[in-house]
């Protein structure tokens, strides 16, 4: 990686996500400027997948592009600032195409149209291609590529986007996006051909906090792997898992009404809190 394609990809990284460049920087250079380059990898493919200014198609040939640039990463022949930055990375830490190829799938599911009501298993689907494909990618860069760091990505990857989308239905809503399984609408009653419609109705907070129980779980199946993994190399891993268990138990925590008329913003996690968790991380 040249010295300016480092700068420009750390640069998106501190830019983008203090949570993110928090619990990484206590990683080792090597480790932390792989880490970085998948960052500002999943934020390129992300941000084409919500350019609601661009048409569906236009979107489908960016992330076609994307599928390219990752063939000629791995046929040797990087040509981007970013597939540069991950040349040494997938090498050096066996990072598996595949991954690659399921964030981008997973974009594409956001690209072709709004995702409205998926069914469970495409919900699941979509968590394991946007959340648990970039935990398996960050599990053997952090030097758990076995079973366990696997069970880990899987676990917490689904448990981060299960409470992101947990938090932003209102912002998902208003541009007619709406992740909340169409299983668990028809349970309580409530119609999903109009997201905007869902947060009113008065079965939501019942909803939101089934759903909430889900991220819960997967939050404690996660933990539960950790605990078979190297501490000290999983220290990333724990700090994300930390900030954003917080952030969903916080939420938990809201009466019906904060739920159905959210402001979540002064309730979460914020960045004194972040660097707090991420320091003792670093120490211990």
């Amino acid at each position: 990686m040249s010295t300016g394609d480092l700068a420009e990809v750390t640069r998106q990284v501190r830019a983008a996500s203090t949570s993110f460049y928090g619990a990484m920087r206590i990683l080792d250079k090597p480790r932390r400027e792989a880490i970085f380059a998948i960052y500002a990898f999943c934020r390129a493919v992300d941000d084409i997948a919500d350019d609601e200014d661009v048409a569906a198609g236009e979107r489908g040939a960016r992330l076609n592009q994307w599928r390219r640039d990752i063939a000629q990463l791995f046929s040797g022949n990087p040509s981007t600032t970013i597939t540069r930055s991950l040349a040494n990375p997938i090498s050096t830490f066996n990072l598996k195409r595949d991954d690659f190829i399921a964030v981008i799938d997973g974009m594409q599911m956001d690209a072709d149209g709004p995702i409205v009501a998926p069914p469970a298993a495409v919900l699941d689907l979509y968590c394991d291609r946007v959340a648990s494909a970039v935990g398996r990618l960050c599990v053997c860069i952090f030097g758990e590529p076995g079973p366990d760091g696997i069970a880990v990505a899987r676990h917490l990857g689904r448990a981060l986007q299960l409470t992101n989308i947990l938090r932003d239905v209102d912002e998902d809503a208003r541009i007619g996006r709406l992740y909340l399984p169409r299983e668990l609408l028809d349970k309580h009653g409530i119609a999903f051909t109009d997201p905007m419609k869902v947060m009113p109705h008065a079965a939501y907070p019942d909803l939101w906090r089934e759903m909430a129980g889900q991220a819960s779980k997967a939050f404690e199946n996660a933990e539960a792997a950790l605990k078979s993994c190297n501490r000290r190399k999983m220290r990333p891993a724990r700090i994300m898992l930390e900030v954003y268990r917080r952030n969903l138990m916080r939420m938990m925590a809201l009466s019906d009404d904060d739920l159905a008329n959210p402001d979540f913003s002064k309730r979460l996690v914020g960045r004194a809190e972040k660097i707090m968790i991420a320091l003792r991380h670093a120490i211990f």
